[in-house]
């Protein structure tokens, strides 16, 4: 079946990852929308020979607007991918983790790049050509199924973003948003490095909205506080207010 062919991917607070089959849920148990990936076997046969590519914390892979001839699939480290404004605004979109793929629109479609990607930590990635994508998915059809896939859950991804950012207040978006990080990127003791500015760029929120948010929970037993970080303390209060805010 093509969706054994795609996964959902997360690593809990131990740092153990886990994955799974796109059969089911594709929201983690606060709500929020898990990142996609193809499957290992499938990442393998798509980079078999590549060259490991290593680049340090803060290199950027490619600007928004930029030529897009390339496709990149993360062995270890942590990709962010970020929409800006004309005037400078940042969106956070994604954080792609161990193989995830990163720049397949532009390298299918030829196109510009639709966001910007840097390295958040030193990462090892591995890269193809556009031509290169092509003759490997002409080869192994399976390869060209698991793109469609691919792009298909990205659009799915999007398309909640885009409703919950009309829909739904900065409490819940931000209970859903804890809620996959802590499933993503949090550390063995739980701790979510990021500060309230960063958080409020996965929002497209205001620092201020989400400092007032965040101390508000503290107050009532959700969240713990430390500077640069934030631990969810009960997973059961923080689901109710991301469930609150899809009833209102």
């Amino acid at each position: 079946m093509l969706s054994t062919m795609i996964e959902l991917s997360y690593k809990d607070t131990g740092r153990r990852e886990r994955s799974i089959p796109m059969t089911g849920s594709t929201h983690d148990a606060g709500g929020a929308a898990l990142p996609v990936r193809i499957g290992s076997g499938l990442f393998d046969l798509l980079f078999k020979g590549c060259r490991i590519e290593r680049y340090p914390a803060g290199q950027h892979l490619f600007v928004q607007e930029d030529d897009a001839d390339r496709i990149y699939g993360v062995l270890s480290g942590t990709v962010e991918i970020s929409l800006f404004s004309p005037g400078g605004q940042k969106l956070v979109a994604n954080i792609e983790l161990h193989h995830s793929l990163v720049g397949e629109i532009g390298a299918l479609d030829g196109g510009t790049r639709t966001a910007t990607a840097i390295c958040l930590t030193a990462c090892e990635l591995v890269s193809l050509s556009r031509a290169q994508l092509f003759d490997r998915m002409q080869a192994h059809p399976e390869l060209a199924r698991a793109m469609i896939e691919l792009l298909c859950a990205r659009l799915r991804w999007v398309s909640g973003e885009m409703g919950d950012l009309a829909f739904f207040a900065i409490e819940a978006r931000l209970a859903k948003r804890l809620g996959l990080l802590s499933g993503i990127s949090a550390d063995k003791d739980g701790w979510i490095e990021l500060s309230q500015a960063e958080l409020a760029e996965f929002l497209g929120a205001t620092r201020e909205s989400v400092n007032k948010t965040l101390n508000d929970w503290r107050s009532r037993g959700v969240i713990e506080l430390r500077r640069g970080g934030v631990r969810v303390v009960s997973a059961a209060k923080l689901r109710g207010i991301a469930s609150a805010g899809e009833d209102d």
